[in-house]
């Protein structure tokens, strides 16, 4: 009997154990991203499963995953069921494809900003890193950026082939 009250955890001891507010577990559960039982009191009850849960929402929220992506990939797990390792896995290999394309962005980004520190073209229209998608860039003031992309698009392929990379 002691070992099924251990898998219990009350909103308080959940909210503790995991790091965010009675209010963040509330608004978790309303969104239904986790979940809890009802006591005959009427107290919330949530199993120890529910600790990884929120692990992943907290790590899927600081590289920038949204609550509503997270709740797409949760769709895949079981539905009040604690997921297995292979659920989780499974579960995982969603983000990967965002996360790759998350990080090819980051490194464009770091690139970009390190030319254009001296670039002076203080154009809305042509600045790469205001108006990435403007298709004019290439021919005018902000052309020079293209090399870098080409180098960039390079490494992120070699990234995925695990092949060696020569920038120069």
């Amino acid at each position: 009997m002691q070992e099924s009250i251990q898998q219990w955890l009350s909103i308080g001891q959940l909210a503790e154990r995991s790091g965010v507010s009675v209010p963040t577990v509330r608004f978790y559960e309303e969104k239904n991203l986790i979940w809890s039982t009802r006591t005959i009191g009427n107290q919330r009850r949530y199993q120890r499963a529910m600790l990884r849960r929120i692990a992943i929402i907290k790590i899927a929220q600081q590289v920038g995953i949204s609550l509503q992506q997270v709740y797409e990939a949760f769709e895949v797990l079981p539905k009040h069921q604690v997921a297995s390792k292979a659920d989780w896995q499974k579960m995982s290999q969603q983000w990967q494809q965002q996360l790759d394309a998350q990080i090819t962005y980051l490194l464009q980004l770091r690139q970009q900003l390190g030319s254009c520190i001296g670039c002076g073209c203080l154009s809305l229209q042509q600045c790469p890193l205001r108006n990435p998608d403007d298709q004019l860039s290439q021919q005018s003031a902000g052309a020079h950026f293209q090399q870098v992309l080409m180098h960039l698009d390079h490494f992120t392929a070699s990234i995925a082939d695990d092949e060696p990379m020569n920038i120069a």
